[in-house]
């Protein structure tokens, strides 16, 4: 791929060691697009962080995906090179801004980079980015390491101005998250002309977009005849002819190490698919196999083209085709008796006797909500959403009964309400939202709530940040995306905006338990909509700050185990029994200890202490962390 960087930007001038999302991030600052937006999304995140590092371009986080694509818009209208980036789930909320624009075309250069989660990693579903191409009649733009996603970005910014057209970027988590070399030159100048204003090319009505409709038909068949000379497009010749690959994206990479003697028609330039090349390619060897992540979207165009391929039928649909996938696969296609796969090595959890799921930080001011609601779990029904708050569905608190997608918790709550069953008549429901969900796509939501009297409690869990995907700042949090102070919103005065009458609007320190149930409690009684604004810092970010370590007395725990109900990670348990009641009514009893290194002080655990065992730590006596 070097030589490409080469023929691309021919001025290079450094090597450097960077993640695809590093290596993108370059890339646009390179092209010389002066805007770039995004929303932070796993595995995408990175790259409007690492713009946010160069001080001649502005980049800024939006409070979702359809904003963000559409500020982009905005400057590429002005004929400002703009970039905009978003996970795949993203792009279903900046669908409806693409599929106008993919008519209305581009100025400056546009280029959109999707990231997909293949195998879910940290995603509600799995889904192939590369449909939006073939949706919205777009170029799509593959790369398989990093050197190709910086390369391939530089492309993209000139076909975009070439086509009239914006870009897909198709990304996924190895390419964003793995580090190559990549050779890198320097930033470009590329001068804005301006607005000119045109409404029948920026003004949508029926009329105007039927006219630009032809032009897509007419940029469809040039792409087509690009894409089958593109320069992202190879054939690679290989002594084993038994088996002839097609590929693209990091599926490449796997190909050829698990058969490195076998030709390869590498694909980078994806959409629309360089059809007449595969068939030439296919003539000189013996079975074609398509290797594509995950759907089967290349497989179905050769085959409806009239070529015999073989894909999905022995290949995985989900998830990473790793080395020995492919291997099991070919064997597959062979009639070969498939061997099991190995037994993965026994690693014993670090705490062995009490292994633990998958929790919350310590200290973080989301245990306190969870807790106090699994307290209601037999009167209420909890609406979840997306964000490391979701964890309350699991052990110990069992406190989300449903989680969707981003800003889905109070229009499902409101749908709760409107359609009880009789088990539902008395029971109180919540929607349990965090701050930069709800600035996503939670206010439309409370909005429908309040216009249609839901008898809802909204739950706003703002700890400051986008934490789930490490901290980000937010429109709420009055820090912009280089820590620069921002106006932010007050989430009490917008629910009082949006009709929620203001005595049943109230912020809470959700380390105070006994207010927090109060509170909770008194809004689940309300028959209307009321919110509660649950105020305290994640853990992780700069803004919280730490209190005195806790730590348990030993002799006066009595292993009622109320503190374990808290689902704090800095609490263990050092011995447990079996405790026979009256009845023959068994009791599962526990006797802790707390790490104190671990622990901030935030209370909770000392705030459900019946024997009143815990209490503030000797700091000289404070051991590190165990391993």
């Amino acid at each position: 791929m070097n030589a490409l960087a080469e023929e691309i930007n021919p001025a290079l001038a450094s090597r450097r060691f960077m993640s695809g999302n590093e290596a993108v991030a370059r890339g646009v600052w390179e092209s010389g697009a002066r805007v770039a937006t995004a929303y932070p999304g796993t595995p995408a995140t990175e790259i409007l962080e690492y713009l946010g590092t160069y001080d001649d371009i502005h980049a800024n986080w939006s409070p979702n995906e359809k904003v963000s694509l559409e500020v982009a818009i905005g400057a590429s209208m002005c004929g400002t090179r703009a970039f905009c980036a978003m996970k795949h789930v993203g792009m279903n909320v900046a669908a409806d801004a693409l599929m106008t624009q993919t008519l209305a075309g581009v100025v400056g250069g546009l280029v959109i980079a999707i990231a997909d989660d293949v195998g879910m990693s940290s995603s509600q579903n799995e889904q192939d980015s590369r449909y939006w191409g073939r949706f919205a009649h777009l170029p799509v733009l593959e790369p398989a390491d990093s050197q190709e996603a910086y390369a391939m970005v530089l492309e993209a910014f000139e076909l975009s101005e070439q086509f009239d057209c914006p870009v897909i970027l198709r990304l996924t988590t190895r390419i964003c998250h793995v580090k190559g070399v990549v050779s890198t030159g320097q930033r470009q100048q590329h001068a804005a002309a301006g607005f000119t204003p045109d409404p029948a090319h920026w003004v949508m009505v029926p009329g105007n977009a039927k006219n630009r409709l032809q032009l897509q038909h007419q940029r469809d068949g040039k792409l087509r005849a690009y894409s089958e000379q593109s320069p992202l497009n190879s054939s690679q010749p290989g002594s084993d002819q038994r088996y002839g690959f097609v590929t693209s994206g990091p599926a490449y990479v796997h190909v050829k190490e698990a058969f490195p003697e076998a030709p390869v028609y590498k694909i980078g330039f994806s959409h629309p698919l360089p059809v007449e090349q595969i068939r030439q390619f296919a003539g000189g060897v013996g079975s074609l196999i398509v290797v594509e992540e995950t759907e089967p979207l290349i497989e179905n165009e050769l085959k409806a083209a009239g070529l015999t391929v073989s894909g999905k039928d022995i290949l995985p649909a989900s998830g990473e085709l790793a080395p020995e996938i492919l291997r099991r696969g070919i064997a597959r296609l062979n009639g070969e008796v498939e061997q099991p796969p190995a037994q993965p090595i026994a690693i014993p959890p670090v705490q062995a006797l009490f292994p633990r799921p998958p929790t919350m930080c310590v200290s973080c001011p989301h245990l306190a909500v969870f807790y106090t609601l699994s307290r209601l779990r037999k009167r209420a029904n909890f609406a979840g959403d997306i964000g490391c708050y979701t964890l309350g569905a699991g052990k110990p608190w069992n406190a989300l009964d449903t989680c969707i997608c981003m800003g889905s918790a109070i229009g499902i709550g409101l749908g709760m309400d409107l359609g009880r069953g009789e088990s539902d008549k008395e029971k109180g429901i919540f929607s349990i939202i965090g701050d930069s969900t709800f600035l996503h796509l939670g206010i439309q939501g409370l909005l429908d709530l309040v216009y249609n009297q839901g008898n809802v409690t909204v739950m706003i869990l703002d700890n400051s940040a986008t934490g789930m995907t490490g901290g980000q700042n937010n429109h709420g949090n009055g820090r912009d995306l280089r820590g620069r102070e921002a106006p932010k919103v007050d989430f009490a005065e917008l629910a009082c905006a949006l009709g929620v009458d203001r005595e049943r609007v109230h912020v809470v320190d959700p380390y105070d338990l006994p207010v927090l149930y109060k509170i909770v409690k008194q809004e689940m009684a309300a028959p209307v909509p009321s919110v509660i604004v649950a105020k305290r810092p994640c853990v992780l970010t700069d803004r919280f700050a730490p209190r005195r370590p806790l730590m348990v007395e030993a002799d006066k725990c009595n292993g009622c185990a109320n503190c374990l109900s808290v689902g704090c990670p800095a609490i263990l348990v050092t011995r447990r029994e079996t405790e026979v009641r009256k009845g023959g009514r068994e009791v599962m009893k526990a006797w802790v200890r707390i790490e104190s290194a671990a622990c901030t002080g935030c209370d909770i655990c000392l705030q459900t202490c019946g024997p009143e065992a815990i209490l503030p730590a000797d700091l000289s006596r404070i051991e590190p962390i165990e391993e």
